[in-house]
C-alpha cells in the first residue's frame, strides 16, 4: 500500500521537531533522553564532591520525569537516597508530603535547636503545640538534611510536586532556595501548574517531547504485532513526542487498528467520567463541526486532503473547524488534529450509527481506488447498512493488499467484515 499524503506531511513536519533530545536511551522511559541523563550525571558527580545541588525537573504528564528520577537514584552509588511523592488524595493533609521526605531522619529531631525542632515536631504531630511556624519548619528541614549529609552525600527526590499539600510545597520550596553548601541534592519533579511561581528562579531541567525518530523507535519497540507505517506516523504526530501518551495510544488500540487502522477507534476503552466530560464539550458544537470531527476521527491516518475531501462530500466547509478550534478540541490550521488523543475516541463513540455510516461512506467516496483500494474497501464495509455482496467481494479482493502492509490482523479484519456482509451462507462459511 503506498504511503498517503498524511505520511508525507508528517515527515515534513518532523523537520521542525526538537533535535536536542536525540540519542540512545536505556529502556522506554529514557529513550532519546541523552541530554537529560548527562545533566543528572553531572549533578550526581557534583554532590559527591560536596557541592549542594537543586534541580526542578519540569514537564507534562507522561514526559518521563519519573523515569529520569529513577535513573538518577540508580546512578547515585555511594549516596544516601530519599524519595517522596505528592498524592492527589493527600493534598488536604498538611505536611503529609514533607513527612515522607523527613521520616528517615526524625531520630535526629531532638538534636535540633529548640524552636526548629519544636516547629517540625508539631507539624508531624510528634509534639504538642499551636500551628507550626513554616519558617522555622523550613529551617528544621535544612538542618536535618545537612546533618544526614555529614555521613555521606544525600540525594532527595520529590515526584509529583504539583500534588503536594500546601504546607509541604511551601516548606520544600523554601528549603530548596536556601540549601546550604554541602553534599546535598534536592530534585523536584513537577508538571506545569499553579505552583510554578514558588519554584521560579531555581535551576531547571525542562523535559519536552521526544525527537521524531526517537518517538517512532519507542513506538516500534512497544508494539509486538504488525504496525502499519501510516498508523505509526499518525500516532507519533498525535502524541507530539510525549512518550507516555505515545505508549497509552498504542496500548489502547486493537491489532486491527495498529495493522492499518482497520478497526473502530478504541471502542469501549474510555473511562465513564472521562467520556462524559468530553461528550459535554461536543454537544454545544454545530452539526457541521461535529461531522467534520467525526470524519477526522474515522480516518486513522488523518490525511488532511482526504479528511477535507470527505467533508466536502458531506457539504461541510472549512468554516466548520472554527468552533472546534475555539472550544480547544483541535488545533488551528489545515490539519484537523485533535489536541487530546482521547477526544478522537470520544468523538467516534458519540456519533450515531447513522452518522458513522454516513462518514465512512464519504471517506470511501473520497479515497482514490487506484492508490488506496484496500482503505476504500474498508470504509465501504463500515458504511454498509445491510448485506451487500458487492462490498463483501471488494473486501475479500483487497484483503491481500491490506495484509501486505498490516499483516494477518489486517487480513483477518477484512475477511471478517466480508463474511458479515455476504448474503450467501456458503460464502460466509468459506
Amino acid at each position: 500500500m503506498p504511503l498517503s499524503r498524511a505520511t508525507d506531511m508528517t515527515m515534513a513536519e518532523a523537520a521542525t521537531w526538537p533535535s536536542e533530545f536525540a540519542g540512545e536511551g536505556t529502556g522506554h522511559g529514557l529513550r532519546g533522553r541523552r541530554r537529560e541523563r548527562e545533566v543528572l550525571d553531572r549533578l550526581v558527580a557534583s554532590v559527591r564532591t560536596g557541592r549542594g545541588q537543586v534541580l526542578v525537573v519540569r514537564g507534562a504528564a507522561g514526559a518521563g520525569k519519573t523515569a529520569l528520577l529513577e535513573y538518577l537514584l540508580e546512578r547515585a552509588d555511594g549516596c544516601r537516597t530519599v524519595r517522596a511523592a505528592g498524592a492527589e488524595s493527600e493534598m488536604e493533609l498538611p505536611f503529609a508530603g514533607l513527612y515522607q521526605l523527613c521520616a528517615p531522619f526524625l531520630d535526629r529531631l531532638d538534636g535540633l535547636p529548640g524552636p526548629r525542632g519544636d516547629a517540625l515536631g508539631v507539624a508531624f504531630g510528634l509534639r504538642d503545640g499551636a500551628g507550626p511556624d513554616l519558617f522555622l519548619a523550613g529551617l528544621a528541614v535544612l538542618s536535618l538534611l545537612s546533618e544526614a549529609a555529614r555521613e555521606r552525600p544525600l540525594v532527595c527526590v520529590v515526584d509529583d510536586v504539583q500534588w503536594l499539600d500546601e504546607a509541604s510545597a511551601r516548606t520544600l520550596a523554601f528549603a530548596a532556595r536556601h540549601l546550604p553548601a554541602g553534599p546535598v541534592a534536592v530534585l523536584l519533579a513537577v508538571r506545569p501548574c499553579g505552583i510554578e511561581h514558588r519554584l521560579s528562579g531555581l535551576p531547571e531541567l525542562a523535559v519536552g517531547g521526544l525527537a521524531y525518530g526517537d518517538a517512532r523507535a519507542l513506538l516500534d519497540s512497544a508494539v509486538t504485532g504488525r504496525l502499519d507505517q501510516r498508523v505509526r506516523d499518525a500516532i507519533v504526530a498525535e502524541a507530539r513526542g510525549n512518550p507516555g501518551v505515545l505508549l497509552e495510544l498504542a496500548a489502547a488500540m486493537s491489532l486491527e487498528e495498529l495493522a492499518g487502522g482497520y478497526g473502530l477507534p478504541a471502542a469501549g476503552r474510555l473511562p465513564g467520567p472521562v467520556e462524559e466530560g468530553l461528550r459535554k464539550r461536543l454537544t454545544p458544537l454545530p452539526e457541521p463541526t461535529r461531522l467534520l470531527l467525526l470524519v477526522a476521527a474515522a480516518e486513522p491516518t488523518m490525511d488532511p486532503v482526504l479528511v477535507w475531501q470527505a467533508a466536502g462530500v458531506l457539504g461541510v466547509g472549512a468554516e466548520a473547524a472554527v468552533p472546534a478550534v475555539e472550544a480547544g478540541l483541535i488545533e488551528s490550521g489545515r490539519l484537523v488534529r485533535f489536541r487530546d488523543p482521547l477526544i478522537r475516541f470520544a468523538v467516534y463513540r458519540a456519533g450515531s450509527p447513522h452518522e458513522r455510516r454516513m462518514v465512512h461512506r464519504a471517506l470511501a467516496m473520497a479515497t482514490d481506488p487506484g492508490t488506496d483500494p484496500d482503505r476504500r474497501a474498508w470504509h465501504r464495509g463500515r458504511a454498509a447498512l445491510a448485506l451487500d455482496e458487492d462490498v463483501a467481494a471488494d473486501l475479500e479482493r483487497t484483503a491481500p493488499a491490506a495484509r501486505a502492509s498490516g499483516g494477518l490482523a489486517a487480513d483477518a479484519a477484512f475477511r471478517e467484515r466480508a463474511a458479515e456482509l455476504t448474503p450467501d451462507p456458503a460464502e460466509r462459511a468459506r
